[in-house]
């Protein structure tokens, strides 16, 4: 019983005083850094820039063939209205990932695309990242020797005055997507004008990812759901706030603030590399949003349990630090908050005990509630949320496999690679 009841404190305070999580309006911002509030009453959001800045669009890729078709023609169509560029970064592709994106350039037209080949990672390198290091660093000259004279001394702003870039030229924003992230047209205009309305220097929207198999449906939703409980978004989009995310399928980011946070050579080692990207721009004192995408999807497909495993176990244990003790808290903490609530339901039942029922059902009916809106985001049935518990056990089971795996010295394995922790990297 007072297993049950603790069960039931937790999902109070959870509800609470865990910043909102459970709640799904934390999207691109409108009125304020926030996002919390509604759009303007004209419903086109902040206003435009006078000037448009310059965006390389970086997307690292490997054996990325068969979701090419379905994102990159997406990139291609950005209606941007300043100078754009999209740097595809192969990254030792087998299956011809380059020259697809060459292939698919030529089809579809609009914005100009390079493919870039960075060779294998350098020592103590992950491979998106190494990617990503040679993505920005292709952008940076290409955009700046683009634009040249014609476009740096004598562009105007609306008013005629003069708009040189503070920096002298260069590209101002970096946009970092995965490869099987599809955007609307206007996704990367949206995402500008946000970053320079609400003086933001890391802007990014969790992709809504693909939901249509049984496991997608039962698993996929509680992911985001999870991952907005350790890092609830509004105390991301704090200014003040300790707490720092992103998604790395989709983040905006402002050059400036990338040189001043050192990245991506200051967080090279990174298996989770969006989580430790926001932590050094807020920690060298940029401006950071995190929140729900409406117009930016994922279209990788995991219709089996186990591709949804595997995507979930690689990183897990590099989350708890790889950290045996991080490990029991948190196989403790999911038992008695995900868990306890049907076992004192059944137990109840069984021994005709009101008590343990009573308080196991609040605790249930608190959970399901609070998965509702994140079902609803996702436009699925809300016979889902009562089946949270078994979501939670089966990432229980896929956090412990996670470590069991560490120790087996097969680590945070992706694509043909395999990650050692930090300390023990060369």
């Amino acid at each position: 019983m007072w297993i049950a009841a603790g069960s039931l404190a937790a999902w109070l305070w959870l509800l609470l005083g865990q910043g909102f999580f459970w709640r799904t309006d934390v999207t691109l911002p409108r009125t304020g850094p926030d996002g919390s509030g509604p759009p303007e009453p004209d419903g086109f959001g902040p206003p435009e820039p006078a000037v448009w800045p310059s965006v390389a669009v970086v997307v690292p890729a490997r054996d990325e063939s068969a979701v090419l078709p379905a994102s990159l023609p997406s990139l291609l169509a950005q209606d941007y209205p300043g100078p754009a560029e999209i740097f595809l970064i192969d990254d030792g592709s087998s299956d011809g990932t380059g020259k697809l994106a060459r292939e698919l350039a030529d089809e579809h037209g609009g914005l100009p695309l390079t493919v870039g080949s960075p060779g294998e990672p350098g020592p103590g390198w992950t491979g998106k990242l190494w990617a990503v290091r040679h993505g920005m660093a292709l952008a940076t000259t290409r955009i700046a020797a683009d634009r040249g004279d014609a476009d740096g001394a004598d562009r105007k702003d609306a008013d005629g005055r003069d708009a040189d870039r503070k920096d002298g030229g260069g590209v101002d924003y970096l946009l970092l997507t995965d490869a099987d992230i599809a955007h609307e047209p206007d996704s990367l205009r949206e995402l500008v004008r946000a970053a320079e309305a609400n003086g933001l220097d890391l802007v990014s929207q969790m992709a809504r990812l693909r939901v249509v198999t049984y496991w997608e449906r039962l698993i996929v939703p509680a992911f985001v759901y999870f991952f907005a409980q350790l890092y609830p978004f509004r105390w991301v989009n704090r200014p003040r706030g300790r707490t720092a995310a992103a998604a790395g399928g989709c983040v905006l980011l402002r050059r400036e603030a990338a040189e001043r946070a050192g990245v991506p050579e200051a967080i090279r080692r990174a298996v989770i590399d969006d989580v430790a990207l926001a932590r050094a721009v807020k920690r060298s004192g940029g401006r950071i949003w995190l929140g729900l995408a409406d117009r930016v999807d994922s279209v990788r497909p995991y219709p089996r349990l186990g591709e949804l495993w595997r995507m979930v176990s690689r990183s897990a244990y590099t989350q708890l630090r790889h950290n045996p003790l991080l490990l029991l808290l948190t196989v403790a903490g999911l038992a008695v908050v995900y868990l306890v609530p049907p076992a004192a339901v059944v137990a109840g039942v069984l021994t005709g005990r009101p008590a343990p029922l009573t308080l196991g059902a609040a605790a249930w009916a608190l959970m399901a509630g609070s998965y509702i809106p994140m079902l609803r985001y996702y436009r699925q049935t809300l016979w889902l949320a009562p089946l949270l518990p078994l979501t939670a056990l089966l990432y229980l089971l896929m956090t412990v496999d996670s470590a069991v795996r560490h120790h087996l010295g097969q680590g945070a394995a992706w694509k043909g690679r395999t990650y050692a922790r930090p300390s023990a990297a060369p």
